[in-house]
This record gives C-alpha cells, structure tokens and sequence, in this order.
C-alpha cells in the first residue's frame, strides 16, 4: 500500500480527502428507504454512462459516485472536468413509472435542481439559484457563476439516470472558464464533501418521494412554485438558443405544467421553450 504522504499517493492533497464509502453507505442505505446501493469510484468517463450501461441489472436507487470523471457530460454532450475530489459527481437510477405517467418524467431534471439547491442551503449555507433548464448558480464577489449542472437521460424503456455535478473546492486558478464557480468560491461555511453528498441525496429523496406520491404532479407536489421561486431566468430578457442554429430573445415570464420556459416575445406573442441553451441578457429586476 502506498502511504498515504507519498509524492504519488492519490490523497496527498490534505484538503480534498476521499469520500468516506462505509459512512455514507451506513448513513444512506436504510431499510425503507429509496438509496439501494452506493459505490464509489477513484475515476470514470461518466458516471451517467456507467450507470446506464448496468441499469438493467440494478434497483431502483442505485447511487454511482466518481472521484474525478474525466468525460463528464453536460447538455448537447458538453464536457465536464475538474481535478480529482474537488467536486461531487454522481448519477442516481430512477424508475418513476407505473406511478407518473412518461410525459412528465422531463420534470426530474428541474426536480434535481431543486432538491440541490434547497438540500445545499442547509449543508453549505451558501444561497444557490437556478438556471432553466439545468444549470445551479452561486454568487462569487456578487457575479453569478455555474457552480453545478444536472443531466438526465432515459436508461431503456423504465428507468432515467439523473446525473449532477458540483464544483465544491475548486480554486480561481483552476475554474474552466471564467464563468465558474464553487461552493469554495462562494463562501460556503461548509465544503466537507461527506455531508454535501448525504443532504443532497436526502434532499432528491425528499422530493422524488412527493413528487412521484402526487403522480408527477409538479402543481401538486410543490415543485413548480418551488423551481419557479428558485429560477434565476425568470424575470429576465433572455436568448433561447435553440436546435438547428435558431434563436428567440424575449422576457422570461412563467413555468409552464410541462416544465417548459414560457418567453414573451418582441410584439406581445408568446413561446414555449422546451429545450435549448438560455443566455441571461439582463438582470432580473
């Protein structure tokens, strides 16, 4: 074994130490509950992928969490780094079905938001917002930098890997983009990664639990007025860039039922966004 102070230890890096795996299992995998299994993993590609690729094979609940991914992928198959143990990086494997119905699973990745941003305001005392449709946003010397995305994709005909990734301990100096942000960057009082993943996850049961007990119900189980009073689009002139190189710039005014970004557009008319990149043109008022 190599110990633990040698100049080619995976842990010598004293203030990104690994996850403790018995804890969080102990924590995390209760009788009753929906976390089934969780295993950790020095690195991987992707943690979506992997999971995906066994799903057939797995409960629901499955947990797959990566100490660094060096493939991560964010929406139209951006990619997604960071150095080892500076963030979370983890998929769940959801079945929803037979209790909502198909055309509502799209709410899950809105859900993950949520259950992000409310699970990380109680363990990192840090104030996240979201970005329609799946980025987590955090204020860095009074800018809004992503701090975290969510990417959720169907695994055969029953089952969506729900994916998220979390800058946690990420430095000025090693951020991807200028844009970037951590927990580490926002002041958050606490960047222990043990008790992040642990809220995080109680949190997504939290609101799977509710939401799938309400038929998928985002009215009905809260999470439309929740996502909606978390969104940092809404009230904001925004560009919607959409497939096939097109764009729409209008005012982001509401959430619809099907989780769709409703914009209001030059001349009064009015338009449904269901997927596509959201640049904030102005600050909302």
């Amino acid at each position: 074994m190599t110990p633990q102070n040698a100049p080619e230890s995976r842990w010598s890096d004293l203030d990104r130490p690994p996850l403790n795996v018995p804890a969080l299992r102990r924590a995390l995998l209760v009788p009753g509950g929906l976390w089934t299994s969780l295993d950790i993993v020095p690195e991987t590609g992707s943690t979506n992928s992997d999971l995906a690729a066994r799903a057939a094979s797995l409960e629901e609940g499955a947990v797959l969490v990566a100490e660094e991914q060096t493939a991560g992928r964010g929406r139209l198959d951006r990619s997604w780094t960071s150095p080892a143990r500076s963030g979370l990086f983890f998929s769940v494997l959801l079945r929803p079905g037979p209790e909502v119905p198909v055309e509502r699973w799209g709410w899950l990745p809105l859900l993950a938001g949520v259950a992000s941003a409310t699970g990380l305001a109680r363990a990192a005392g840090v104030d996240m917002s979201l970005k329609w449709p799946n980025d987590l946003l955090v204020k860095v010397g009074g800018e809004e930098r992503k701090t975290g995305g969510i990417l959720a994709e169907r695994a055969g005909d029953d089952a969506v890997v729900v994916g998220i990734g979390l800058n946690v301990t990420l430095r000025a100096d090693e951020l991807p983009v200028p844009t970037a942000g951590s927990l580490a960057l926002a002041d958050a009082i606490s960047t222990d990664r043990d008790p992040l993943l642990r809220a995080l996850l109680r949190s997504l049961e939290q609101w799977y639990g509710d939401w799938r007990a309400a038929g998928g119900d985002p009215a009905r189980s809260g999470l439309q007025a929740a996502y909606t009073a978390g969104c940092a689009t809404l009230g904001r002139t925004v560009r919607a860039e959409l497939p096939g190189d097109r764009s729409v710039t209008g005012e982001a005014v509401a959430l619809d039922g099907d989780g769709r970004l409703v914009l209001t557009t030059e001349g009064g008319g009015r338009q449904s966004i269901s997927a596509g990149d959201i640049v904030h043109l102005r600050s909302a008022d």
